[in-house]
């Protein structure tokens, strides 16, 4: 089911849209929530480690090209908008080969650096035997998860977040089943998660691309639009270049963050591969509001409805209020229950340093999720590098406050925690900031003339 945001109720449409997409993202989640979950209570606390770790690095690495997809989906939904079906057309076919050829170098880079990687992350000596058996395998996965969200973006971009949603569907059950087949039944260790994870993955791309080809002959590129032009990848390359370098140093922020954290050692290592499940569970409804706020956007600029991105602001502003609120109630109130998801009960020392966690940032998610607001606000104005910069605030305050703090005897890893938080709200600060002094005027026309 395709929904044109240029019509109808807007927040009934944002919320059509975006619940689907959330709903998505959340099973998506779920590959390696669930491996973590399954390693941390069957093959304990340095296993634990290893494959929370190893999904930090993961999510750095498929950012490069995430970020690349999410640029490309901003230009089909002006594209659509716009209603300029050749010009759509030849826009997937060139972003495709792009981003497909860059997928390949990072795919074909990561087997060879596996180890160089590894020590850079401080990977301590306990638990790197299993975290590059982890690795090793769940690297076979990287060129499914481009297929999915390349194909997820285009459906998105023409307002489908009903079909993403159903091929994760299916292969979060399937990862569930196999994560405990081959775990529990054939004790195959990290291996058997990694392998029930990328199995999963190729079922979901290979899935959307399937549909995606044959369901939707207006989005199939014909002979004639099958072609790359220096202005198609300039197009391409200008919408997604600074998307993924966007996402790119986001992760890469956090994976320096990760590598502080490994030498802290297992305990803390294990309790953040806890909390940062339950955060990413928390806080990826956000994220996907904020990318569905980016389809509404760029689908009615390209349209010229700015009246109607005017309306859309404003309601998208107090929905995700209100979701932050209750979510970040949640998780205060609940953190303990939620950790012993992950971690045995006698492991007092990782469950405690796992509370600090959530209850320093679980607070702050109306931060965050104000930050994916903006992301998706520049992203589908065309103004990428907005996010860029915004992302350079959170992450370097981020980073640099992590650092800092954590060396301070009395403050130690909570210096962490409390890193983030701080990064999301200077964000947000230069971001509404910019809005509102050089955006709102330029970019809109006021509704009195609209």
């Amino acid at each position: 089911m395709q929904l044109d945001l240029t019509k109808g109720s807007v927040t009934k449409n944002i919320l059509m849209f975006a619940v689907p997409m959330i709903c998505g993202n959340l099973l998506q989640q779920l590959y390696n929530v669930v491996d973590t979950l399954i390693v941390g209570q069957f093959l304990g606390e340095r296993a634990l480690a290893a494959v929370g770790s190893a999904y930090t690095l993961l999510t750095f690495l498929t950012s490069l090209f995430l970020g690349m997809c999410m640029g490309s989906g901003a230009i089909f939904s002006i594209r659509y908008g716009e209603k300029a079906w050749e010009h759509l057309r030849e826009n997937i076919f060139t972003s495709f080969v792009l981003i497909a050829v860059f997928a390949m170098l990072i795919n074909a880079a990561v087997y060879l650096l596996t180890d160089p990687i590894m020590h850079l992350l401080s990977v301590p000596s306990d638990v790197y035997p299993m975290m590059r058996e982890y690795l090793r395998v769940i690297f076979a996965g990287i060129m499914a998860t481009f297929l999915y969200n390349f194909f997820a973006s285009l459906l998105r971009a023409v307002g489908n977040s009903i079909t993403p949603l159903v091929f994760l569907g299916i292969s979060a059950v399937t990862n569930i089943l196999l994560d405990l087949l081959f775990v529990l039944h054939y004790n195959r260790g990290v291996s058997g998660a990694a392998e029930a994870t990328v199995i999963a993955q190729w079922i979901s791309g290979i899935g959307s691309m399937v549909y995606a080809l044959l369901k939707c002959p207006q989005l199939r590129p014909e002979r004639a639009q099958m072609r790359i032009r220096a202005a198609g990848i300039k197009e391409i390359l200008g919408a997604s270049v600074l998307t993924c370098l966007q996402q790119s140093v986001m992760n890469f922020g956090i994976l320096m963050v990760q590598g502080l954290i490994n030498s802290f050692g297992s305990v803390v290592m294990a309790a953040f591969a806890a909390a940062s499940k339950i955060d990413s569970f928390a806080y990826m409804p956000l994220q996907d509001f904020g990318n569905a706020f980016s389809t509404f956007v760029a689908q009615n600029y390209g349209a010229g409805e700015e009246k109607r991105i005017r309306k859309g602001i404003r309601a998208a502003v107090k929905m995700m209020l209100v979701f932050a609120v209750v979510v970040s109630s949640v998780v205060f109130a609940a953190a303990k229950p939620l950790l012993l998801l992950f971690i045995h009960a006698e492991e007092a020392e990782t469950l405690s340093v796992g509370m600090s966690y959530l209850r320093i940032v679980g607070v702050f998610y109306f931060g965050i999720g104000g930050l994916f607001m903006l992301y998706g606000l520049y992203r589908a104005l065309n103004r990428p590098g907005m996010s860029l910069v915004l992302t350079f605030f959170s992450l370097g305050t981020r980073v640099a406050l992590a650092y800092l703090l954590s060396a301070v005897p009395t403050i130690k890893v909570k210096g962490i925690w409390w890193a983030v938080p701080i990064g999301w709200l200077l964000a947000d600060f230069v971001g509404i900031t910019y809005y509102l002094c050089f955006c709102r005027k330029k970019l809109y026309r006021e509704e009195s003339g609209a």
